[in-house]
């Protein structure tokens, strides 16, 4: 499909992504601790789920005909808690709270606390499987949302995530996305080195999923993705973004070190300025 998103539409998705990067970055900082590379690596991601594609309504996080978003890789949270903000479930000025100890915004993603969160995760592969669990109730309970549950490309050597990759099919779980997060790098450095998912596509394919292959960066190529996905019939989908970890800061771009790092003062500085150098471009457009 081309041309899915107005030109208009694409630079708002932009603008917002670009200000859930700019929380993150400053959540990180004043915790002192977090994960940025990930959360930067689905900003975009984000903002079009929670802007552009999803049934939900921040008015009502618990409407049982909403549609259903799993952080499976549930440490990158600055992102997904910055998203949420921005969408309207809490108020932003919480995003200050970030880990500390009597903030309801842990550092994992955690359901009982925040407006928003469909599942508590961090314990890789384990959100996947509840995010499987809610497509076949789903589909037990006659309901038409949509399951769409983000994992990260290290997270799927988890042995757990193919189990449920093949319920999903067994299933036929079409009301059902998994998106991978391939940013090529994890905590201990590139997932080819420490343990090698690839292909990605092919295995997946051959676990019965239809799937599809885009720039996790591109606005265009995520909401056709998205698109197709909700015609498949008969099987779950598959959406393997290729991202950059760390995106939108050069020291941090590609760099396994930033998975789970805080930056320092001067660190923050730069990134920062970076951040609203691009900030005031697209602002500009």
């Amino acid at each position: 499909m081309e041309n899915i998103i107005t030109n208009k539409k694409a630079a708002e998705l932009m603008l917002i992504s670009a200000r859930i990067r700019r929380s993150a970055l400053e959540m990180v900082y004043r915790a002192t601790s977090g994960h940025l590379g990930g959360s930067f690596s689905i900003c975009e991601l984000l903002t079009a789920l929670y802007f552009n594609e999803m049934n939900i309504d921040p008015q009502k996080p618990h409407c049982p005909d909403r549609d259903r978003l799993v952080l499976s890789k549930g440490h990158c949270t600055p992102a997904l808690y910055s998203a949420l903000a921005a969408r309207g479930y809490f108020p932003q000025e919480e995003l200050s709270t970030f880990r500390d100890i009597n903030s309801h915004l842990s550092g994992h993603a955690e359901m009982n606390h925040v407006k928003g969160v469909d599942m508590s995760t961090g314990s890789l592969g384990q959100g996947f499987s509840a995010a499987v669990g809610m497509a076949l109730a789903g589909k037990l309970d006659k309901k038409d949302y949509r399951v769409y549950a983000i994992l990260g490309d290290g997270e799927i050597q988890e042995g757990q995530v193919w189990e449920a990759c093949m319920f999903a099919a067994h299933y036929k779980l079409d009301n059902l996305c998994v998106i991978i997060d391939n940013n090529g790098l994890q905590i201990d450095g590139d997932i080819a080195k420490v343990m090698s998912p690839y292909p990605i596509d092919k295995k997946l394919e051959a676990f019965g999923f239809h799937v599809e292959t885009i720039d996790g960066h591109d606005f265009d190529a995520i909401a056709s993705a998205l698109d197709t996905a909700k015609t498949v019939k008969g099987q779950p989908s598959a959406i393997i973004m290729k991202t950059v970890k760390g995106k939108g800061v050069s020291f941090m771009e590609n760099q396994a070190s930033w998975h789970g790092s805080a930056p320092n003062d001067e660190q923050y500085a730069v990134a920062m300025a970076e951040l609203k150098q691009q900030l005031s471009d697209l602002e500009g457009m």
